[in-house]
């Protein structure tokens, strides 16, 4: 097992949600991941010609506009190897709209054919990063990324990547950087997002919030307007205050009506209310529309609290890991977090430790801490715990986790519980799936 304390070079800040046109490197777990679910910008109209990366379309109806479109220019023109890496992108953001890990397998088919006709063409490099990101090869991706940007450094597209790879690295200072050329070039909602998450992750939930208005300002289009809304919400809700979460929520879902995060955001701001039914209702609609492993966990838990059996919630979250599993998705941390909390302890530091190794990031050290601490292993799990929370994120869940760690082997607790209720007084123990990142 890997020190927690050894240095991990530089690394990211980046943000949370990839938004805007940057949606391509995030993973489709949402639960997986320290980054949230992208919602892209954007584009109207037919497909003329290959679709830039920082420009495909949000909507599930636009992405299958786009994807018709360039594939009939492939049968036109099948050498063209930007509308084969446009193709393959598509395909990769159509994955993350509709939890269907197929598209993945479309994805790399496309960026091969791209890659065979321009295998140092920026586009194709971006693309292939942002596929790995995807299925969660994070080392690959910055190493893809990095190949992007040495053949155009004013690429943005490709230092969103580079962001997103090295936060799940764990490598902070390297992914700040990333976002700090990244506004550089392209001040707007994908960089602004970005460094939003990076100055929540260091604690300065000031400096994330006017990062994710100053985004709300550069949006235009109803899908990014309702994306910037729904994390101001997030921000609101993970601090406890569950009336400016709803009304960030509402305003998201009056710019898109179909915006599903936001829908799941008031199902999360009911149960943390208390008003377990109608968070319940709210996540069966989720769940039909996006059956993404994090909504799964959080409608189960609801479910337990209302005293229903949650095992049709757990069956469908199984099916989703065998069929992730398929299209080469590897998802330790969301089992390890489940294994933790609602199954196995064993179980749970397997997965743990699995995904520590590839990506030790603060969530990873986090669920690690856990899963030893329910597995009778606290002294082991306090160093995890420590590193999980030394960068001032003020993180409810993993404080709390600190907490029950340190109070398990006697030492002073006081101030990590202290904490809990000071960052977050809306908290709950029994719902510890809605305290995670969504």
């Amino acid at each position: 097992m890997s020190d927690p304390d050894r240095p991990r070079g530089r690394a990211r800040a980046a943000a949370v949600l990839g938004v805007g046109a940057l949606g391509l490197a995030l993973t489709i777990t949402a639960g997986a991941t320290l980054l949230p679910p992208a919602q892209p910008r954007s584009t109207a109209g037919t497909v003329s010609g290959p679709v830039v990366l920082a420009e495909a379309p949000a909507s599930a109806s636009g992405l299958a506009q786009a994807v018709n479109g360039l594939q009939a220019r492939l049968k036109r023109l099948p050498r063209d190897h930007q509308a084969w890496a446009s193709l393959g992108a598509a395909y990769v953001q159509q994955a993350r709209i509709t939890a269907d890990p197929s598209y993945y397998v479309k994805a790399d088919e496309a960026l091969d054919r791209a890659a065979a006709l321009a295998p140092m063409d920026f586009a194709v490099l971006t693309g292939q990063a942002a596929l790995a990101a995807g299925r969660h090869e994070f080392t690959k991706a910055v190493r893809l990324a990095r190949r992007a940007v040495a053949a155009n450094p004013y690429g943005s597209a490709a230092y969103g990547v580079l962001t997103d790879a090295h936060t799940q690295l764990g490598d902070y200072p390297e992914a700040a950087e990333a976002v700090e050329r990244m506004m550089e070039l392209k001040p707007g909602v994908a960089s602004f997002t970005r460094a939003s998450y990076d100055a929540e992750l260091r604690g300065d939930t000031t400096a994330a919030r006017e990062l994710l208005e100053a985004a709300l300002r550069d949006a235009f289009t109803p899908e990014d307007v309702a994306y910037c809304r729904y994390y101001l919400g997030e921000l609101a809700l993970r601090a406890g205050d569950l009336e400016r979460a709803d009304q960030m929520y509402d305003a998201a879902l009056r710019s898109t009506p179909d915006f599903v995060p936001a829908l799941a955001g008031r199902a999360r701001a009911a149960a943390l209310g208390g008003r377990l039914d109608e968070a319940a209702t709210g996540y069966a609609a989720v769940v039909a529309r996006l059956p993404l492993a994090q909504y799964i966990v959080e409608y189960g838990e609801v479910l337990t609290s209302l005293g229903r059996d949650p095992g049709d919630q757990w069956a469908l979250l199984r099916a989703q890991k065998q069929l992730m599993a398929a299209n080469g998705v590897r998802d330790d941390l969301t089992w390890a977090e489940f294994e933790a909390d609602h199954g196995s302890p064993g179980a749970a530091v397997r997965h743990a430790e699995a995904e520590y190794a590839r990506n030790p990031n603060m969530v990873a050290a986090d669920a690690l801490a856990w899963a030893l601490h329910k597995a009778g292993r606290s002294r082991d799990a306090l160093p995890y715990a420590r590193k999980a929370t030394a960068r001032g994120w003020h993180n409810a869940l993993s404080i709390y986790h600190r907490g029950m760690i340190e109070k398990a082997l006697g030492t002073s607790s006081s101030r990590s519980f202290s904490q809990v209720k000071l960052y977050n007084p809306r908290f709950s123990p029994k719902l510890p799936a809605l305290a995670r990142f969504s």
